[in-house]
């Protein structure tokens, strides 16, 4: 059995729906979760999509002209898009494991791809909604290493995963290795078990391999986007004038992206593989529509990081740059938003993820979580910082945020780096020797092509935004605070 399958010891469905709930209320005694439901009433069921490196931009209902993607487009027509969501760490484990736990990276200690396992010290939102009574079901990519949390249901993989193929777990707890498309395999399995295994309320997870590479279409996408040309970003030719050695000693080229096809080649397999997450998206919402679920659904569409399609002349994800750490983010429930087409500007997270979904379900968000609830978001009403006033604004909301990044040396040789983001500066700290650092105005140059630290005039910028992230680092308890 490939590392990268973690089957359950047993084979019935009885045997692993009950392993997996002993496991589920293994936590350590200071973590004992207390999730009964405050709110009386129905409760939403949850189906939460996401993929793995879709770039902000690449859904038509985002702008993109190069392909369509009509059932993303109908999640926003319906719901809500949020147009300013962020990761925390943009890189695909560390910002899973804060999206189940609303946590930074340094708290819940999945700082990279090859960290150890997520500590059962730290619940993820499923236990607390299964605490609650909730059926829960993770179909797909789960991506981190060692044992997932427990499921009713878990018909995933651990690892990458393969395009064709992919051996998964089915609803008996077996391991069987199907033929077919994997996007498509896992789109079955969730129509499956919303129409023959779930139990209400629900929450459903599916989370598709695609777009990730090696990107290989389905055999019906192979001839989409034929005699369409990929226009090159703004700063596809981006010489990095004024910028850190870090920038220029990444390994993130185009050309290296994919080895035998030149960036209208690899870019265009990047797209196709999207059309079939469309598609599948597209089966579940008709599943729900037939199944009379669609108006107590909360539905979630969203990406584990950003991703590079050129801009910068970078492929791949990791800085603290816009594409980078950019993500899709639609939202869906009719009991709640009347009216679709709704857009958010306010900068939200992956950290609030976790305490959303849990306050949707009339489960009280634990303090612990650094994220926020969008609760107030969505009914329009004025949400207020919990913390102090920031410089950056008047105190509604979200007026800056922390990003983190450890993976170096390492694939790709981005250097280690943390930084802070309001909504016009972007200051960054290549903070291992030598220590080196950009400063962006997002106003006046949103391409983030004119590193504007060290230049007379920003002197007190910096510095404000150097306190801005010391200030935050301790608000989240960051341990490397203290060994510094």
């Amino acid at each position: 059995m490939p590392d990268s399958i973690r089957r359950p010891n047993a084979v019935s469905r009885r045997a692993f729906v009950k392993g997996a709930l002993g496991a589920a209320v293994a936590l350590p005694h200071s973590l004992a979760l207390a999730a009964e439901p405050r709110a009386t009433g129905p409760r939403p069921n949850f189906v939460y999509f996401m993929t793995d490196d879709q770039a902000a931009h690449a859904m038509s209902c985002a702008g993109s002209k190069v392909y369509q993607t009509p059932n993303m487009d109908r999640l926003a027509a319906e719901g809500v898009r949020f147009l300013n969501t962020f990761v925390t760490n943009s890189l695909c484990a560390p910002s899973r494991a804060s999206i189940m736990t609303g946590l930074y990276s340094h708290t819940h200690g999945v700082r990279t791809n090859n960290a150890p396992a997520l500590s059962r010290e730290h619940p993820v939102f499923t236990d607390y909604l299964r605490e609650a009574g909730y059926h829960t079901c993770f179909i797909g990519k789960w991506h981190m290493q060692g044992e997932h949390p427990p499921f009713d249901y878990w018909l995933g993989f651990s690892g990458q995963g393969v395009y064709f193929n992919q051996q998964l777990l089915d609803f008996e707890g077996k391991l069987v290795k199907e033929q077919g498309y994997v996007t498509d395999l896992l789109g079955d399995r969730a129509v499956a078990y919303l129409r023959e295994h779930r139990q209400d309320p629900f929450c459903l997870l599916l989370w598709f391999k695609a777009p990730h590479r090696a990107w290989e279409p389905a055999p019906r996408h192979l001839t989409a986007l034929e005699g369409v040309t990929i226009p090159d970003p703004p700063t596809f030719h981006d010489d990095y004038a004024g910028r850190p050695a870090a920038i220029r000693k990444t390994e993130m080229q185009v050309e290296i992206a994919k080895p035998g096809k030149d960036f209208q080649g690899w870019v265009k397999d990047y797209y196709r593989t999207l059309l079939a997450v469309d598609e599948n998206v597209g089966r579940v919402l008709k599943a729900l529509d037939e199944l009379g679920l669609t108006d107590n659904t909360c539905v979630i569409y969203c990406s584990d990081n950003g991703f590079f399609l050129g801009e910068h002349h970078f492929f791949d994800k990791r800085l603290m740059y816009e594409p980078s750490i950019r993500i899709p983010m639609l939202l869906r429930y009719p009991r709640l938003i009347r009216k679709g087409g709704r857009r958010l500007e306010q900068m939200t997270l992956n950290v609030d993820l976790a305490p959303t979904i849990l306050e949707l379900a009339g489960v009280e968000p634990p303090a612990h979580m650094h994220g926020r609830s969008w609760l107030p978001l969505l009914k329009g009403q004025q949400a207020k910082s919990p913390t102090r006033q920031s410089r950056y604004g008047d105190g509604a909301w979200r007026d800056s945020w922390l990003y983190e990044y450890y993976e170096y040396p390492a694939v790709h040789m981005v250097a280690k780096n943390r930084g802070v983001r309001t909504r016009r500066w972007k200051y960054i700290h290549y903070f291992e020797q030598p220590e080196e650092f950009e400063l962006y105005d997002l106003q006046t140059d949103p391409n983030e092509v004119s590193n504007l630290y060290g230049k007379p005039g920003y002197e007190k910028t910096v510095e404000h935004l150097r306190e801005e992230l010391l200030r935050l680092r301790r608000e989240t308890k960051d341990p490397d605070l203290e060994q510094a």
